[in-house]
């Protein structure tokens, strides 16, 4: 399996077990993971989440060899939730979700803190948002969510640049709650995560609900914009540029695509 699940004290960890991927998700671990949490949501005696990865990654994103089939098949057999059916997992879920960020995280594996309640990173761990470097559009509702946690200028920074940003980058802008020694990162959350699920999970489920039902409507209205730039641009010169160069293991030339690409 590449979602492994334990349980401990009410709290139930998720952790994305693909290390030989980098925890990178493919469909099947898209439907795994919107599977554990809608799950959870239902299950009377889980009161927290945390996700986690495996290995040396949180998570690379999504699968890029993948994404290239996606692409380039057109009978490609999508997963049953996919990417869309875990953001609507991650937007409804509505008890105290954590993030451990144990390692390297692009993509989804950064975006998914817009909907973390409380994120802890590793201090060797590293973020990056790599959708211009990729040709293709935010996703998650990361440009409505991560505006409002880190600011506009750093959540442009972020969004636009490609760049990476280190654990003490992301501890400063507010992306991430605690940075902890990796060995530290886990239990620390877990201790966090413990202290929360020895609450009323009626309560906590209350506060979570008045926290998040105001941004519900930007979520979605952010969700229709960048499914709609994503689907535009995916299969784009600019996007097969960037799947064929990773294939290849080369960087991407997007010198050469046509004006306005």
């Amino acid at each position: 399996m590449a979602l492994q699940t334990t349980d401990r004290n009410r709290v139930r960890t998720l952790t994305l077990d693909r290390p030989e991927a980098l925890n990178a998700f493919d469909e099947a671990l898209y439907d795994a993971t919107a599977e554990a949490l809608l799950a959870a949501a239902e299950d009377p005696t889980v009161a927290v989440v945390v996700i986690t990865g495996a290995g040396r990654a949180f998570s690379a994103g999504t699968d890029l060899l993948e994404m290239h089939r996606m692409a380039t098949e057109p009978d490609f057999q999508r997963g049953e939730h996919g990417f869309i059916g875990l953001v609507d997992a991650l937007a409804d879920f509505p008890k105290p979700l954590l993030c451990a960020v144990n390692g390297i995280g692009l993509g989804i594996g950064t975006t998914i803190l817009g909907f973390a309640d409380l994120a802890f990173m590793s201090a060797t761990a590293r973020l990056k948002c790599p959708f211009t470097s990729l040709g293709v559009a935010p996703e998650a509702a990361s440009s409505y969510l991560l505006p409002r946690l880190v600011g506009r200028q750093d959540a442009a920074w972020l969004l636009l640049s490609a760049e990476w940003v280190s654990a003490q980058e992301a501890l400063a802008m507010g992306l991430v709650w605690r940075v902890c020694e990796p060995d530290d990162l886990l239990p620390e959350t877990l201790r966090h995560a413990e202290v929360l699920a020895a609450r009323p999970i009626s309560s906590l489920v209350a506060v979570k609900r008045t926290m998040t039902e105001p941004l519900r409507e930007g979520v979605r209205a952010a969700r229709e914009r960048e499914n709609a730039a994503f689907a535009e641009l995916m299969g784009g010169p600019a996007n097969l540029e960037a799947l064929a160069a990773f294939a290849e293991g080369r960087a991407p030339d997007f010198t050469s695509l046509p004006p306005g690409w």
